[in-house]
This record gives structure tokens, sequence and C-alpha cells, in this order.
């Protein structure tokens, strides 16, 4: 009987629990290495106390309360130490934070792990408020491209400034680039999915409703407020505008293929303005191609003579002299020494 009885002793775990949270001391217990940790816990656990509020710590790792001692490692025979903590809802592991900076990030690293369980409403509501460029949540002054993504100015200009932008939006190469919109604040937004609204219909910011940016005055409004008040000034601050002036926001395919199309014609026009205005600057008529009346490329400039200084001589000056204060009219063999102009080499 003494024989089975150490074989049986043998068995079972010596282990140490303690819990510095609940300030019980130290106690030291013999139990079968198939004793749950859950069972375990209930022994030390307050009447007031959820079993969900505690887990158990070895070695610096958290146990499962499923597990039984040998699962969680508790070497047969050794003096084991258990460590009973609070679980601080929150901190992590239980579902309250995903490490991500933005919803914006989550959503990207949710799609690229399962794709097929992406949410769509949650996809286009953070196109329509979060910035395009850092993630974001839109905060004023909010701008927009000529293709009518949404960014948050200073991470736009940051971006710009350190040369981070990505290909994507290749085509934003400075301020000029960028229109300043004017979102209208939501009044309900605490109860909503979007903290911005149509100022005119009231119809929410969030990618149910198409919405336009006048480029003229950067006011954001519904299509169907322009649709319902046919005008041709803005509702809010009654500024005109031709239709080319309307910018859809976050379109479909084919509305940023047709953006795309009028944003290069208008920077083709563009650069053929710049390009007549550097003509007229240096034309033909300029004076510096002329020589003596005659262009460089042999033909005549039109008789129009060129301004020479001694065609002006004041009174009781000669030519050469008056001359001699614009150019170098008269040419010299002597050489100037490298320090004082007026001490030529064999003048003294």
């Amino acid at each position: 009987m003494e024989t089975l009885a150490m074989e049986s002793l043998r068995k079972h775990l010596q282990i140490m629990v303690r819990s510095p949270d609940l300030a019980i001391p130290t106690r030291c217990l013999t139990l079968d290495p198939d004793f749950t940790l859950h069972r375990l816990k209930l022994a030390f656990l307050p009447l007031d106390l959820a079993p969900e509020s505690l887990y158990f710590e070895f070695g610096g790792k958290p146990l499962a309360d499923s597990s039984t001692l040998a699962s969680a490692g508790v070497a047969t025979g050794s003096h084991a130490l258990l460590t009973l903590r609070y679980r601080l809802l929150g901190g992590g592991g239980d579902g309250g934070a995903t490490g991500a900076e933005s919803r914006d990030c989550y959503l990207n690293m949710y799609a690229i792990k399962k794709p097929d369980k992406v949410d769509p409403n949650e996809t286009r509501i953070s196109k329509w408020t979060t910035c395009a460029l850092s993630g974001e949540p839109l905060v004023p002054p909010v701008v927009v491209d000529w293709l009518g993504n949404l960014f948050n100015k200073e991470a736009l200009v940051e971006a710009l400034i350190h040369k981070k932008m990505p290909k994507e939006f290749g085509h934003v190469r400075g301020l000029k680039d960028m229109i300043a919109v004017h979102l209208a604040p939501n009044p309900s937004a605490a109860n909503s999915e979007t903290k911005f609204e149509c100022p005119i219909t009231g119809l929410e910011f969030n990618g149910k409703y198409a919405f336009f940016a006048l480029r003229g005055c950067g006011h954001v409004l519904s299509v169907k407020a322009l649709k319902e008040v046919k005008a041709s000034a803005c509702l809010i601050c009654h500024k005109e505008f031709k239709e080319s002036d309307k910018l859809i926001i976050n379109g479909s395919a084919e509305e940023v293929a047709a953006l795309r199309e009028r944003m290069e014609e208008e920077k083709g026009k563009s650069k053929n303005r710049k390009e007549k205005s550097g003509a007229c600057l240096s034309g033909t008529k300029h004076s510096s191609d002329r020589k003596d009346g005659i262009l460089e490329n042999g033909k005549k400039d039109g008789g129009v003579k060129r301004f020479k200084a001694v065609d002006m001589v004041p009174a009781n000056a000669t030519k050469e002299v008056y001359a001699s204060i614009f150019t170098s009219s008269k040419k010299s063999e002597l050489k100037e020494t490298y320090s004082c102009r007026s001490l030529p080499l064999g003048r003294n």
C-alpha cells in the first residue's frame, strides 16, 4: 500500500500559485497533471469576480483556461510557479485592438488576408471619410485632385515636399494640381457614418450619393441638389460656374477616365500657351538677333535701324569719347595687370 501511495505521489505535480493582483500569498499544491487551469482558478477566485477577468501565467506566457497542467508544459516532478493575474480588457488579444493605424489600414490588411469577406460598405465609407494618401480621417483643410480623390492637405503637401508620392498619384505635382474644397459639417455626425453632408439637401457624404466639387469656389454639393435647383451659379456663394467646372468626387472607372482625359487636355493647352508666350518674348525681332540691320538668317529686319550710342552724342563731346562710356570702342595691344586696370604693362 505504501508503495502504491508513493507511486501515485510521484505522478502528481507540485506547483506553487501566487496572485500579487489579488494579494493572495504564495501557496504550494500537489495536483494531478490532468487538473485544468479553470478548476484551479475557481479555487482562488473571489466571489465578486468573474472567471473571465483573471488568467494564469507560466514563464511569462498566458495560459488558456481549458488547458491542463500537463498541456501547459509543467514538467512532472518540478516545482512550477503559476501566477494569477487580472485580464486587461482592450489591451490586445481580445478583439479590442487591431494594430491598424486607421480604418483604411485595417480594411487593406483584411482585404489581403480574406479578400472574399471584405464588406463593400466598409470600403465605400472608408473611401469617402478618409484621406486617399494617409488613410487618416478627413480633417479640414481638405483638397481634391483633378481625378476626384480626397486628401488632407497637410498630408499631401508633406508627401510632395519629401517626394514620397505613390505612382497612382503621380499626376499631383504641386499646389496647382489641388483644389481646396469646403465640406459642410453634419450636425448629427455622432449618429452618422460621416461628419459631412450636402448643405442644400442634407444628404450624407458617405458614398451612397454622388457629389460634385465646383472648381471655381470649392464648394461640395450633391448631384441631386444641382439637378433640383437648375442654376449656373453656386448655391452657396452664388459664383458663376461652367459645366466643365463640376468635378465628380470618387467617381466610377468611366467617370475617372473622362476626368483624366480632360486633365491631360487642359494641361496640354496650358503648355501650348506657355510655349507661345515664350516665343513672343524671344521672337525674331529681338535686338540680339540683328547684326547691322540684317537678321542671323540673312533676311533684312524690315528697315528697322539698330540703335548705337554714337547716334546721340551730346554737344561739345566727341563720338569716340562718348562711345567709350558704353563700349570698348578702341582696341589696344597693351595687356593690363591682374591687380589694377589703371597700370597696364608697358606704360611706365
